[in-house]
């Protein structure tokens, strides 16, 4: 019984194949990789369905070579599993990928100056374009101002604190529009579970919550300061529970506001019949809770988008150094909030 020998091992495709394939030139197969303009949409498309076809990959360290572009875009994050972040990540990563860059990602376990200058060195020494460096705490738009970076350096999270090109979630008009909603329904005064104080995101949610009492001319209780986890959302929400005067909570995130839901439950307090929840990021589960969470959406595809935008033409020289850009969440109703309780 004869063996069968393998074969000569498959040669990938190349330009010339993808050429001959289109029935066009190399050179146009080029300009279509490279997106080069005044390419007749028919023959994009010839192009675009040869390369599928063949399953081509362009040399992508060869086509750096020639256009001095390695089409590689830096992101500098910290380890954490926290939703607004890895939100914030995601939506970077779906905007790059859609505007046809790779994204070389540097996580962090501390945003110290240190820390942040090292790791965009090191994306710099990758060939990346540019970086955009993930800076929701104070320690990370210190470390983001001292930078030395000879690539465009954009910040998403920052607020206004930053002293580069930044994109963040306009969480002051967040809380705001959290707070008012409470006040709207009869509420006297709302109380305030707030996130770390390290946090940018907490600072701002906590200015705009007593930046919407003092508009109505209410009482500013003692703020209670959770972890962003839900377990510190229970902790705070078995202290609240037994303040009979609490007729409404607005939470700093949606996971403390699943932990005081829990403790409401638990100690006889129904929601929001007895007291009114309001969350903040709109997590997928929020519409899921009992009862469906009330809360402040941030669009992280729009953040994505827009720091990606930024980032470009800074690439292309006609950014500004100082550009920021809010982006508006948008109070979403559920069944956590109602009236308040009379008596």
């Amino acid at each position: 019984m004869g063996t069968e020998t393998a074969g000569p091992e498959a040669r990938q495709p190349v330009m010339a194949d993808v050429a001959k394939l289109a029935g066009v030139s190399h050179q146009t197969v080029s300009r279509v990789l490279n997106g080069a303009p005044h390419v007749r949409p028919g023959t994009r498309d010839r192009v675009l369905a040869a390369i599928r076809e063949l399953d081509y990959r362009p040399n992508s360290a060869a086509r750096a070579l020639v256009t001095r572009r390695s089409q590689t875009l830096g992101v500098v994050s910290f380890e954490s599993t926290l939703y607004g972040p890895a939100s914030m990540l995601d939506g970077i990563e779906r905007a790059a990928r859609s505007a046809g860059y790779f994204v070389s990602v540097a996580s962090l376990r501390a945003l110290d100056s240190r820390s942040v200058q090292e790791a965009v060195d090191r994306l710099r020494d990758q060939g990346v374009e540019g970086v955009v460096v993930v800076a929701p705490q104070t320690s990370a738009v210190s470390a983001v101002a001292k930078l030395s970076s000879s690539v465009p350096v954009v910040a998403v999270g920052s607020g206004a604190r930053s002293s580069i090109p930044t994109v963040t979630v306009d969480n002051r008009s967040g809380a705001e529009a959290a707070t008012r909603q409470l006040l709207d329904l009869g509420h006297r005064t709302v109380h305030h579970l707030a996130g770390p104080p390290g946090w940018l995101e907490s600072q701002d949610r906590q200015e705009g919550w007593r930046l919407a009492l003092a508009a109505a001319g209410a009482r500013v209780p003692a703020v209670v300061v959770g972890d962003w986890s839900a377990r510190s959302g229970y902790e705070a929400g078995q202290r609240i529970s037994r303040l009979d005067d609490v007729t409404a909570v607005f939470c700093a995130n949606d996971h403390m506001a699943l932990g005081l839901l829990r403790a409401l439950h638990e100690t006889g307090r129904p929601v929001p019949g007895d007291l009114s929840v309001v969350g903040f990021d709109d997590i997928p589960e929020a519409a899921y809770f009992i009862p469906p969470l009330t809360t402040v959406r941030q669009d992280f595809g729009e953040l994505g988008r827009r720091a990606l935008e930024l980032l470009v033409a800074e690439l292309g020289g006609t950014g500004h150094p100082v550009t920021r850009v809010q982006i508006a969440p948008e109070l979403v109703l559920r069944r956590s909030t109602g009236p308040a309780r009379r008596g």
